[in-house]
């Protein structure tokens, strides 16, 4: 072996060991994480208390999404709903409780995503798992719909038809006996196309392929836990337990050690190079960039509208839906025969789609998400940003994908007393002259789903209290750690082991 080779080894082993070493704890979290996030229906009953958790995930003053939005039925009864479920309370919200009888058991079950009520078919919850519908005994129960995916994005009403949007498509129903699916029209201009986000967030996750796909992301993770596991006996039993474990059982783990990183490196290597581009700052690259549809992938879908449905508002002065999309706002007419973007300014919405759109006159509304809170006239195009009191002034470039008022939901009673929910800071006035009702205890003690709980571990959110502002790194620099370990080491097997020769230990 020549001189240049063995320098080229040395300097592997050292980038292979060391990256290795820091990074295996945490590749066991991102295994572990993703495999859960991958199955969300799986664990939907599985939660975990906030007191485990870090103090910024206790609930404070109705932060971390808490309430998504309100309903008024009258002084007496006005409903508040979000990730805690949903509660009976009064205009004055003096007191608060609980109205989720009937929910399958779990936070994640009873996740309410819009509430609505109708002559015809009484009190209506959109769930992250489908559509629910209160009994006369105030007991939910589900309501089945003709479509595969029944995750609910918004409930709305068009005189006395329920309209029901899930992520793919729009239904009309008068009594819930039986719910139309409507087929809208493709926009103008249409192209069969998708984000890099999304392309890569399929991608990362297994979806890109179906289920075949989505379980080989989840064979991935269960390699990187055995590679993780077998590189740190390898290690530590060179330093502390040479005399307790035999050298058979020892080439046994080395040689599954290298075997599964061989196998398994590419795939490894796409999986982390498609995560690091799903958090900031990669992310930014990326966001509204587009890419053709590679045929026969899970994207490859006849509906325009796959995937992309995020809010939906019917406007009876103007005869038209307000409709917003992970690809903008586009305007229907009645029949949903036509759609259009508006040829006017449009209000940002962030990548994690649109959180609140409000009517508050025949041509304004209220429209937030995490690039913030903003007024918009939908015959004028004026848009006003309601964070920092300015006309809202279109970018050309691209800066950071989330605002400093990250808008997850609306308690909105009437155009005197409306407040916006900030994830971060909690409940913030825009036109009440007074602070939000304190959050009750019987809110502020829910627990947080396992799903979400891996959500945040999965980004490293859950590091911010460690680690800062900086927490924003923990993706990238994990995947150019993991990337490293796994090129150094492909190339240390390429070079030492392939040819089962004797080699030194690393």
């Amino acid at each position: 072996m020549s001189k240049k080779r063995v320098r080229w080894i040395k300097r592997f082993k050292t980038w292979h060991k060391w990256p290795a070493i820091i990074i295996a704890f945490l590749a066991v979290l991102f295994a572990v994480s993703g495999i859960v996030m991958n199955h969300r229906s799986v664990f939907s009953s599985a939660e975990v208390s906030r007191k485990l958790l870090p103090q910024s995930y206790t609930y404070k003053h109705w932060n971390l999404d808490a309430v998504k939005g309100s309903l008024v039925l009258s002084d007496d009864s006005v409903f508040v709903y979000g990730k805690a479920g949903v509660f009976l309370t009064d205009k004055s919200f003096t007191s608060f409780s609980n109205y989720n009888k009937g929910f399958p058991s779990g936070i994640d079950n009873r996740s309410i995503t819009s509430l609505i009520h109708t002559q015809q078919t009484g009190l209506v919850a959109g769930t992250l798992h489908g559509l629910y519908l209160c009994q006369s005994n105030n007991n939910w129960q589900k309501v089945s719909l003709p479509v595969s995916n029944e995750r609910i994005t918004d409930l709305t009403q068009k005189g006395d038809t329920l309209i029901i949007l899930t992520r793919d498509y729009m239904l009309k129903s008068v009594k819930l006996i039986n719910s139309e699916v409507i087929e809208i029209a493709a926009p103008e201009g249409y192209k069969k196309q998708t984000s890099w986000f999304k392309f890569l967030w399929n991608l990362h996750s297994g979806e890109l392929f179906g289920i075949v796909g989505k379980l080989l992301v989840d064979l991935l993770g269960i390699v990187v836990i055995i590679i993780s596991i077998t590189g740190l006996i390898h290690y530590f039993y060179r330093k502390y337990v040479k005399k307790k474990i035999s050298k058979s059982f020892k080439q046994q783990n080395l040689n599954w050690h290298n075997k599964l990183g061989y196998w398994f490196v590419l795939f490894l290597m796409i999986n982390a190079l498609s995560g690091m581009f799903l958090r900031p700052p990669l992310l930014i690259a990326i966001a509204k960039a587009k890419m053709s549809i590679i045929p026969h992938t899970h994207l490859d879908n006849d509906n325009p509208w796959y995937d992309k449905l995020r809010k939906i508002r019917w406007n009876e002065d103007l005869g038209i839906y307000i409709l917003s999309s992970s690809e903008g706002f586009y305007f229907l007419n009645e029949t949903c025969s036509i759609s259009h973007q508006p040829k006017i300014v449009q209000p940002p919405v962030s990548v994690m789609g649109c959180n609140v759109l409000q009517q508050v006159s025949s041509t304004e509304y209220i429209v937030g998400s995490f690039s913030g809170l903003f007024s918009w006239n939908i015959k004028s195009g004026l848009v006003y940003d309601v964070g920092n009191g300015k006309p809202y002034a279109t970018k050309e470039t691209m800066g950071r994908p989330i605002s400093n008022h990250m808008v997850s939901g609306l308690v909105y009673l009437d155009n005197a007393n409306a407040w916006y929910s900030d994830y971060n800071k909690g409940m913030q006035r825009i036109t009440a002259e007074k602070e939000f009702a304190e959050m009750p205890k019987v809110i502020a003690q829910a627990p947080i789903s396992l799903w979400n709980l891996c959500l945040e571990i999965h980004t490293g959110r859950i590091f911010e209290s460690f680690l800062g502002p900086f927490y924003i790194l923990y993706v990238p620099l994990s995947g150019i750690c993991v990337l490293m370990v796994l090129v150094s080491g492909f190339f240390l097997w390429y070079w030492v082991y392939r040819k089962k020769k004797s080699p030194k230990e690393l």
